[in-house]
């Protein structure tokens, strides 16, 4: 039996986990990262972490098939990432980096992507062939699997779909610099601005009025209380997912589409709500689609990096 490390490097802290080349997670644990200078502390701490897990355990080196790390931003086949912002990284091989600190072998993939890749693999899209995985978040990320692979696309930036313009009257940029982006109407933050902008232009009740600086999950539990505001924001909500999706299903017909991220905790509420103007704007022949919740929560990262290693370097 062979074992590895699925590693996923967010702006807060790392999730690393350690797997059986069956893909049963064995132990997993989180070290903060720090993004003072540039980064630079990133790789050498999650190479101290993963060394010294292996010495307190006894376990040898030539136990290990390698290292996947899923990171946030654009990654190419070869391991070269094209600016991480949020932790100021520019352009250099994190796999070639990271064996060096570490003498493991390492596959690197964008975050989301390898998220998708551990829903497909044993989450939500078990099972299937081609999938779409959105999540919805404080942004909109997102994977596709097409006959069983990862869609990297050319540069490392495949299946941005968070950036499809659905909007080209909006005035307001998108964090992108885009504007009318489906992250301003699908995230978090933006079921958020599309609440406000309901309330500041209709004199309605609404139990929103009633909660400074209301949530997500405010604008959903007001609508599961019948609160008329919130399913009228929530019904723009749906129509802007049900169009967007339609959009990606049409383009890459899959047989499911695995719904994650914070605004997924809304349950089949989201779904129910989806699926009248997905049927509505999907092309005909694409249609017949299975939306089902993500199930791995915060570890699909992880078990999506460790796929891409053991594919990659397991027999």
């Amino acid at each position: 039996m062979k074992y590895g490390f699925g590693v996923d490097l967010g702006g807060t802290t790392v999730k690393i986990a350690y797997f059986d080349e069956t893909g049963n997670m064995l132990e997993k644990w989180e070290i903060p990262t720090v993004t003072e200078n540039g980064g630079a502390r990133i790789l050498p701490d999650i190479a101290s972490s993963i060394r010294g897990f292996l010495a307190d355990r006894g376990i040898p080196d030539t136990a290990v098939l390698g290292i996947g790390i899923g990171v946030p931003g654009p990654v190419n086949a070869k391991g070269v990432v094209n600016k991480c912002v949020n932790l100021g990284w520019g352009v250099f091989n994190i796999s070639e980096d990271l064996a060096k600190l570490t003498g493991f072998p390492v596959k690197a993939g964008n975050d989301a992507n390898v998220a998708a890749l551990g829903e497909f693999w044993k989450g939500g899209g078990r099972g299937c062939d081609n999938m779409v995985f959105v999540t919805l978040g404080t942004g909109v990320g997102g994977g596709i699997v097409v006959e069983g692979n990862l869609l990297h696309g050319a540069h490392g930036s495949g299946a941005e779909i968070g950036h499809l313009v659905l909007n080209r009257n909006e005035t307001l940029p998108c964090n992108c610099g885009k504007r009318g982006c489906v992250e301003q109407y699908c995230s978090a933050t933006g079921i958020v601005r599309l609440a406000k902008q309901y309330l500041e232009s209709h004199d309605v009740p609404s139990v929103l009025r009633e909660k400074e600086g209301f949530s997500c999950k405010d604008v959903f539990d007001g609508g599961k209380a019948g609160d008329q505001a919130a399913l009228a924001i929530l019904d723009q909500v749906y129509a802007y997912m049900g169009e967007f999706l339609a959009n990606v299903c049409s383009t890459v017909n899959p047989e499911t589409v695995v719904i994650g991220g914070g605004v997924s905790k809304a349950g089949d509420m989201l779904i129910t709500g989806i699926e009248p103007y997905f049927h509505k704007y999907v092309f005909h022949a694409a249609g017949n689609i299975k939306f089902t919740l993500a199930s791995l929560g915060n570890d699909a990262g992880a078990y999506g990096a460790f796929k891409l290693a053991l594919d990659a370097f397991g027999k």
